[in-house]
């Protein structure tokens, strides 16, 4: 840790690369890891509900419904393996990790699916 501590306040050439502390290293595998599950998640939720829901009032209910939470798994794929990738170049370079616009992406990305859940239960109620 004190090494850690000291590569943090030293000036060092940010172009020096050294290798990080392991246990780093291994929570931003982790991390990256638990962004894959939740975006595995989300695909096999979107298969399954244009696969298994009931047919809605409105066409194309389901896949109104799946498709773009399976887009949005897809894109967190991508982008959880993006972040991985810069935070483990931060930490190389004894740089403070890059903002993640992720959990901001992942959230809108449900709203909106909710808010067309709600649409949709709304016209078939009615």
């Amino acid at each position: 840790m004190a090494d850690l501590a000291r590569r943090r306040t030293t000036a060092v050439d940010k172009s020096e690369e050294s290798e990080p502390d392991v246990r780093f290293t291994y929570a931003n595998e982790r991390t990256f890891l638990a962004w894959n599950r939740t975006s595995l998640a989300l695909i096999a939720t979107g298969v399954a509900a244009t696969q298994l829901l009931p047919k809605f009032q409105i066409a194309w209910g389901r896949r109104i419904l799946g498709l773009p939470l399976i887009a949005l798994g897809a894109v967190l794929a991508i982008a959880s393996f993006l972040n991985w990738r810069s935070n483990e170049q931060a930490m190389r370079r004894g740089q403070p990790l890059p903002r993640s616009v992720m959990p901001l992406v992942l959230c809108a990305g449900i709203v909106v699916v909710g808010l067309l859940a709600i649409v949709i239960a709304a016209i078939g109620r009615a």
